[in-house]
């Protein structure tokens, strides 16, 4: 699958970037097929050749999310922005959920155990 993405070039703490045309399974730094534009993060600009974008496009190549949200900023096109990155959890945060998890049972099980009660009960079943 083809994929037009950013290739990031310039010296450390000077980014600039080639959109670019790549197999997805490449290097993003790798060897591309065809260069489609660039974007200046520091001058905020973008500069690409919208109708080889789009002539890519038909033929089955996919915009990554940044490059997506960057085109839409820039009304470059009209398309709807895409979640381009995601949180990431940490270890510490995995182990905290699993552990919610197990006591997750043992709690519906004090609740089932005590019968119907006061909301206020059930609240100090749940706290404890």
């Amino acid at each position: 699958m083809l994929i037009i993405r950013l290739q990031r070039v310039g010296k450390k703490g000077q980014a600039y970037f080639r959109v670019v045309v790549t197999e997805h399974t490449k290097k993003p730094k790798g060897e591309a097929l065809e260069l489609l534009g660039s974007y200046d993060p520091h001058q905020k600009k973008l500069t690409v050749k919208k109708e080889k974008i789009m002539a890519w496009i038909s033929k089955g190549a996919q915009v990554s999310p940044t490059l997506n949200n960057l085109m839409v900023n820039y009304k470059i096109w009209d398309a709807p922005k895409v979640q381009s990155w995601r949180v990431k959890i940490s270890v510490k945060t995995k182990k905290a959920e699993a552990a919610k998890a197990k006591q997750a049972p043992a709690i519906v099980e004090k609740i089932v155990e005590a019968g119907p009660q006061k909301t206020e009960d059930v609240q100090e079943a749940v706290a404890a």
